[in-house]
């Protein structure tokens, strides 16, 4: 005999699917917020405005605006940047210059990274998942870079690959960030050559 199993049940309304796209533009305009008013000025109500939903979309999503925040970096640091891998040292260090130049010369990345960095001054989640996205993942690549050339025997198996690390980043960083000119022409070259020639004078 077979059981009448009854009307299906209801999904709950808090179970709710959310909508990727929704997602996405909420995702967009935090972006947005934080480039236009900085995290301190951000609201959910900004956010929820720039994106063209109401509240209860964001709140439904994230429970405030440092974990949407968090969640943001955390995204960011999943998708990690591409490993160089030229064959060469300065081929290395040039290509990953290459890529940061561009990070740090975007619009919204040149507002909002800086403002994060004070803001997780006040903020131990922020600052751990600022660490992971910003440092973590290019010390990867920089332990990838300087591994490959000890290899290869451009580089001794001595070297340090969180002092290469600041060698490649530091310079760019406080030109397009801190200072914020215009890169000359060829100074990716200078600067690769500069970072190579420092790193193998340390033999």
């Amino acid at each position: 005999m077979t059981t009448d199993p009854g009307p299906p049940r209801r999904v709950p309304a808090g179970a709710a699917v959310l909508r990727e796209d929704v997602t996405e533009a909420i995702r967009a305009a935090v972006f947005e917020e934080l480039a236009a008013v900085g995290f301190a000025r951000m609201s959910i109500e900004g956010i929820a405005r720039r994106a063209g939903v109401g509240k209860t979309a964001v709140y439904r999503r994230w429970r405030s605006k440092l974990h949407l925040v968090l969640d943001l970096v955390s995204a960011f640091a999943a998708q990690g940047l591409p490993v160089p891998a030229t064959g060469s040292l300065y081929g290395d260090v040039r290509a990953l210059l290459e890529v940061m130049s561009h990070v740090l010369r975007h619009p919204v990345a040149s507002q909002v990274i800086p403002d994060l960095l004070v803001e997780s001054v006040r903020s131990t989640e922020l600052a751990d998942a600022i660490r992971e996205a910003l440092v973590d993942g290019q010390q990867g690549i920089a332990g990838k870079i300087v591994h490959d050339a000890v290899a290869r025997g451009e580089l001794p198996g001595a070297i340090d690959p969180d002092r290469a690390l600041d060698l490649v980043i530091g310079p760019l960083y406080w030109r397009l960030v801190v200072v914020r000119t215009e890169l000359p022409k060829g100074y990716l070259d200078e600067l690769a050559a500069s970072v190579v020639a420092g790193l193998t004078a340390q033999r």
